[in-house]
Parts: C-alpha cells; sequence; structure tokens
C-alpha cells in the first residue's frame, strides 16, 4: 500500500508539504507549551475547558457521522452507500484521531494520558469518553480496511466484519453520548444542565460530519474523476436538511424553556453568548449571530430541492452549515457554559494564538491522514475495475 502513498500528481505532494510544514509548525509551538505550560493559553481557574475541548467536542460528532451512511446500508439495504461507505470510515479514523490529540494538548503533560490506563476509573464520565473512542477507532480501521481489500479483489466480506459493521452502528451513538453526557453532568453549569444535551449533540452531528464528508467526495469528483453517484448525493443531503433541521428545533426549545420560563440561570449564558453583559468585551457575540445567519440560509438551501440538487449551489450550502456547527459547538458552547462562573461572575475566555496554532496542527494530522486514506482508497477502487463514472 505505501507505493500507493507516494504515488501522486505535482498537487498531490504539495498539499502533503503544506500539511508537513503546518504540523511541523505546531509541533514547535507544542514544544514551549510543555515548557511552559498551559499558561501560555487562555485558560484560566475559573475556565478550565477552552479551544481544545471545543475542537474535541466538535470532532466526536465528525466521526459518529459515518454512522448515516452505514446504518441505512446494513439495515435497509441501501446499496448506493456501499460505494462511498469506506470513505465515511476513513474520515471517521481522522476524525478520532484528531480528538485524542485535542485531549493530550489539553491535559498539559502528555504522560497524563496513560493515568487514564493505569489507573481507570468507571465512575468518570472522561474515562468512558476515551475507552468509546479508542474502540471506535480500532472499529472504524479494521472495517474500513478489511471492507476495502474484499471490495478490490472482487471477495465477499467475511461475516465477523458485518458483525462489527453492527456493532460500530450502536458505537456511533455511544461516543457522542458520552460526550454529552461530559457536559450535562455538570450540575454548576446552567448553559450545559439540559436533558437535550445529548439529543442536540447527535442532530448537530448528523448534520455537520455528513456535510463535510459530502463536501470531500465532491471535491473528490472534481480531483481524481471519482463519482459518489447522483443517488448518494440526493440522499445524504436530505438526510443533512433533516438533521438540521432537528438541530435548529432542538436549539429553539433551548431558547424557550429559557426564556419564557425565566429561568435565570438558564438564560443568562445564552444571552451573555449573544448580547454579552454590561459593557464586557464579549468577541464571540458576533460569531453567534454569524452562526445564525448561516444556519438559516443553508437550512433554506438545504431545504428546498430545486436549490439542493444544484451542484453549483450545494458545495455553498454545505460550507456555510459546517462554518455554522462549528461556530456552535466549537466556540458558543464552551463559553457559555463557563459564563457566568458558579459564583455568578463573568469571565471571557479568548483562545490565544498559540492555542489555534496547535489546533491548526492537529487538524493538519487529521487532514494528512484523510487524504492518504481516501488515496489509498481511490486508488484501491481503480485498480479493482469500479466504474469512476455512473450514469445515475
Amino acid at each position: 500500500m505505501v507505493e500507493k502513498v507516494l504515488k501522486g500528481s505535482p498537487k498531490y505532494y504539495l498539499w502533503l508539504m503544506f500539511l508537513l510544514a503546518v504540523i511541523g509548525y505546531a509541533f514547535i509551538v507544542y514544544v514551549f507549551q510543555l515548557m511552559y505550560g498551559l499558561e501560555i493559553t487562555g485558560l484560566t481557574r475559573n475556565i478550565s475547558w477552552g479551544f481544545y475541548i471545543a475542537q474535541f467536542t466538535y470532532l466526536v460528532g465528525v466521526a459518529a457521522a459515518a454512522v448515516m451512511l452505514v446504518l441505512p446500508a446494513t439495515f435497509h439495504h441501501y446499496h448506493p452507500y456501499h460505494r462511498v461507505i469506506v470513505f465515511a470510515e476513513f474520515l471517521a479514523i481522522g476524525a478520532v484521531i484528531m480528538c485524542m490529540l485535542f485531549i493530550v494538548v489539553d491535559m498539559g503533560q502528555p504522560a497524563r494520558v496513560f493515568n487514564v490506563i493505569l489507573h481507570p476509573t468507571p465512575n468518570s464520565v472522561m474515562f468512558w469518553d476515551c475507552t468509546v473512542l479508542c474502540g471506535y477507532l480500532i472499529l472504524n480501521a479494521v472495517i474500513g480496511w478489511t471492507s476495502l481489500e474484499h471490495e478490490s479483489r472482487h471477495v465477499p466480506v467475511p461475516r465477523w466484519v458485518k458483525w462489527l459493521v453492527v456493532v460500530s452502528i450502536f458505537w456511533a451513538f455511544s461516543i457522542h453520548t458520552v460526550t454529552a453526557f461530559l457536559y450535562a453532568g455538570l450540575p454548576g453549569r446552567h448553559y450545559w444542565l439540559t436533558a437535550v444535551m445529548a439529543a442536540r449533540f447527535l442532530a448537530s452531528a448528523f448534520c455537520a460530519g455528513p456535510s463535510i464528508l459530502l463536501l470531500g467526495l465532491l471535491l473528490v469528483k472534481k480531483l481524481s474523476g471519482f463519482d459518489p453517484g447522483k443517488k448518494v448525493i440526493r440522499s445524504l443531503s436530505i438526510t443533512i436538511a433533516y438533521a438540521m433541521g432537528l438541530n435548529v428545533f432542538l436549539y429553539v426549545c433551548e431558547l424557550f424553556t429559557a426564556f419564557y420560563s425565566g429561568i435565570p440561570g438558564h438564560g443568562h449564558p445564552i444571552h451573555f453568548i449573544f448580547m454579552g453583559h454590561e459593557g464586557l468585551d464579549v468577541w464571540v457575540t458576533g460569531w453567534m449571530w454569524t452562526a445564525v445567519v448561516l444556519a438559516f440560509v443553508s437550512l433554506f438551501f438545504l431545504a428546498i430541492p430545486k436549490f439542493r440538487h444544484n451542484l453549483k449551489i450545494l458545495p455553498w450550502a454545505l460550507v456555510a452549515l459546517i462554518i455554522a456547527s462549528w461556530i456552535d459547538k466549537g466556540l458558543g458552547l464552551l463559553i457559555g457554559g463557563f459564563s457566568p462562573t458558579p459564583y455568578e461572575t463573568y469571565e471571557v475566555y479568548t483562545p490565544t494564538f498559540w492555542e489555534v496554532s496547535i489546533g491548526l496542527g492537529i487538524f493538519a494530522v487529521g487532514a494528512l491522514v484523510v487524504s492518504i486514506l481516501w488515496k489509498i482508497a481511490i486508488d484501491m477502487k481503480r485498480e479493482g475495475g469500479e466504474p469512476f463514472e455512473l450514469a445515475d
């Protein structure tokens, strides 16, 4: 398989070199974090989670999104999805690796990761979160690689792989549900203390993750000629539209509960991230209103078939959805959860340049892993004689 990674066009090599350069720069910054500690970040005594954990939360949803293809293909025998399932599995591998890296850099010292293994704590939600992530990584790696090898040789997939696929479907729901419990189990944080947190997490995951996958497939079609097929594009875009609609509905339910009921603890965090507080320079307010606009714009174009089926409009709708969900989940969720503090004080968290630099390096690692795995998948499908262009 190594030769498939090393063979490619000049653009492919430039892309890999760019990612390696970003990773190298981020590693240098991470070395400084190891030397000086988390003081180079924007974290404080009152705000113990920041940019790293926010990205971890978002990427867990991206990893879980593979189930939106695996479930219809397995339980409902929707055969068009079989053509691109391996891409979803490999995307999940990259997302889980990024999740783990964000946890490592957030812990400050990498050696602390071994405490989770050497001193397991079953009553800790973080312990179970790490456990299900490791299990999901192994499942996707085994299923994706084994399935790709058998498909390229036109050999039926072994029965034990099919059983692993069934396990992975339920496992996908568990990784994001456990992450939601990590937030909802903290009684001192009013913004997170809601029974629909897990449902909101799953809804956002099932619209953002497939959007990233579909956008990647459209890019692959343009660069390599591999056509996922109109049935895949249309079915997946419908799924994204429904999931985004549910995501917006659940957030509106939160707004109703917070403001119509007049519960101060639930309303103050939302007011803070959208309107600020008593003259504080809350930089995230502009981002949150941008997310609202992009969310409704994407929902409008995805809900109307004429726009959803237009391949010139669809990518922009997907980009708008991805940005909106990232702002909500990758910025607003953390900042709103820590303001106000349990002492009813307000503190604005701002990620530092160094935090963002390390984060970009981790995203580059994920992009590198996914690029290599997708390159291998495309080459093996080409060698296996699978048609690249479909008439449907």
